[in-house]
This record gives C-alpha cells, structure tokens and sequence, in this order.
C-alpha cells in the first residue's frame, strides 16, 4: 500500500504520526486534533507549502501513527517523541538555543539588561526565564532599549558619551547626572513589571504611541504598537513560568464525547494520571487513585522549571487556558486537613460542570 492510499484508512481522532524516510527513520513527528484531515493535507495544494514541508515530503516513503484520546495529550506524546528521536524535521525542539534568560547584570556599580542562553547561579547577577523563544527576548529587551533610549554603547561610562547618545538612542547615562537618575528609575520599573507588581511602563509607551499618532507620525506610532506586542508576548511566557512554578495540584476534565470524558491528575508540569470515564460509572477507584497521587511527593514545594521541561510548561498552560476543558485547583492546605471528601466534592462540581451528568 502506498502513502496515499495509507492516509485514506486513518481515522478522523486525535493522535500523533510519525513520518518515515526510505530508510525507515522518522523524519518527522506531528500532533493532530484530526490524523486523517492533517496528514492528508501535506499532499494537497503541495506549492503552497512552505519549503520545508515539501522537502519532507518528498523524502517520505511510510508512516506510522498513535493514537490518543484528546489533542491534548496528542500535544504532550508530539513532545516526548520529539526529545527522544529528535527528527531531522523537527529542528525547532531540538536546539537548546532557542531559550533564553532576561539578565539584569551589575558591572561597577551600573545595571544592565541583556540575554543569555545559560543561568549562572550565585554570579551576582538577577536572572528572568528562562523562556521559550530567545527572539521573543530579544525584541522584548530591544523594543524597551529602543522606547526609552537607554541603548547605551558605553557601559563603563568612561571617556564621555557613547556613539549611540550622537545618533539619539542614548539618553545619555553613561554621561551620569540626571540622565543616569532617570535610566534607573526605568530599570526599576521593568524589574517591577518582570515582578508583576507594576505595569507603568507599558502605560508610559502607549502615551508614547499616543502621542505619535496624535502629530501624525504614524511609523513611530507603529514602532511603539510592534514594542508593546514584543513585551506582551515576553510577558505570556512569563506567566506560563509563574503558572507552572506554583506546582499547584490541578484536577482536569475534557468530555470526548456525549458519553465519555477524559480525567487528568496535573502538578506543576507533570501529567501525574489520566482516566477515561464512561457516563454512570462508579468513581471510587477514581477517587482513590487521585488520593494517592496527590500524597505523593512533599506539599507546599515550588519548582524551578529547567529549559528541557518548558515545552511541557507551555503545553499544559496553553491547554488549561483554551476553554476545551474545565479544571480546579486543590490546594496544599487543604490536602493537609487529611479530608478525603475535598476530592469527592471537586469531582462532582467538575463533572456537573463539564457534562452535567452528575
């Protein structure tokens, strides 16, 4: 059977396909809410796929596929498969460089915001991330440099001004005085918008959009919109960080459909256990089995999320936040209480909730 004739005989369900070359190594791995309808799609209208797909496909001899019961999980195995076949294709979940820290660093005395690809820890210097994307750093970090003209070439603040204060994006920090008072009072207020304690700063670059608009300078006014989208995006990854650092114990349901739902056990960004439900089933085993899960490991700890866990951070957050499932949090104090009934009276608000079968 050749490769087209294979995608007519997949279903229309969730799961994961793997790509083969002649050689039977996979080339690539992919996720689908539809296996059927997406892996049918790298042979339809082929000039219009990007570059890459097209030469993926025409080194495609076979394929095989898993599986699973929600995209979501779909997602997740997609992940797995990626870190421990590392597909030629699938070059974006391969490289470690596409992470990154914000770095406020201190050199005699002065502070400066920069990127790195690596923590360091106890160097002296306060770290933010890491993060998904370091281009979505990058453009975070130059967009604010760029807004308050803090895009000093002089870090030493030696031998006068720098290059960049003659050609105006330097406000003239490295010259000290009143210039360097009011550098800092603009780091302080990135450091409280990375904190979540105050946004100000975005406040003073929509006036700054503002007021471009306003004398027609409509370019600067789309310079400071493209600034303010680069911080809100920075900004989303940090909340998946946040989110997924509080380790908190999520029960989850998804309905797949008018008779069944999926159950997920979440901590931090560990998948911990998973359950098909059939309407009307008994759910003392279920109950039990998320006691026991939830017991494990010390109550009340906060993670470091590390660069080879973000994918799943990103995953599970991005999943929680799409409207395709209801979910609640337990939290720690009230596991310590011993009282066994919190599970019963979450699971049966859920799946009222969810399915209103209950």
């Amino acid at each position: 059977m050749n490769v087209k004739e294979k995608v007519k005989s997949l279903p229309l369900t969730p799961g994961v396909y793997l790509m083969k070359d002649s050689y039977g190594h996979v080339i690539y791995v992919g996720k689908a809410k539809s296996l059927k309808k997406r892996v049918q799609s790298y042979f339809q209208h082929s000039k219009a796929h990007p570059q890459k797909i097209i030469k993926m496909v025409s080194n495609l001899t076979d394929f095989d596929y898993l599986l699973t019961d929600t995209e979501f999980e779909a997602f997740l195995l997609e992940c797995k498969l990626i870190k421990e076949l590392k597909p030629h294709f699938n070059k974006k979940m391969k490289s470690p460089q596409r992470y990154a820290y914000l770095v406020v660093k201190t050199t005699e005395g002065k502070r400066f915001l920069e990127m790195s690809h690596s923590f360091v820890e106890n160097d002296g210097n306060l770290y933010f991330g890491p993060y998904f994307n370091k281009y979505t750093v990058e453009k975070a970090i130059n967009g604010i440099k760029e807004a308050f003209k803090i895009s000093c070439r002089n870090p030493s603040m030696k031998n006068g001004p720098c290059l960049n204060y003659s050609l105006g994006l330097c406000i003239g920090m490295c010259l000290g005085g009143s210039a360097l008072e009011e550098y800092n009072r603009i780091l302080n207020k990135i450091l409280a918008l990375l904190n979540g304690t105050d946004t100000e700063i975005l406040e003073e670059i929509k006036q700054k959009m503002t007021a471009a608009s306003e004398q027609f300078q409509f370019e600067v006014a789309a310079k400071y919109r493209n600034i303010l989208d680069s911080i809100n995006a920075f900004l989303y990854k940090e909340q998946v960080i946040e989110f997924t650092e509080e380790n908190q114990n999520i029960i989850v349901v998804e309905s797949i459909n008018e008779y069944t739902f999926k159950l997920f056990l979440i901590k931090g960004n560990k998948l911990l256990y998973r359950e098909k439900i059939n309407n009307g089933q008994e759910l003392g085993t279920i109950k039990s089995n998320l006691l026991t899960y939830l017991k494990q490991g010390p109550l009340n700890t906060r993670i470091v999320v590390s660069k080879e866990e973000l994918d799943e951070a990103q995953i599970i957050y991005s999943y929680l936040k799409s409207g395709n499932c209801h979910y609640r949090i337990i939290e720690d104090e009230m596991l310590e209480t011993g009282d066994e009934s919190i599970i019963d009276d979450v699971l049966e608000g859920l799946l009222k909730e969810k399915v209103n079968i209950y």
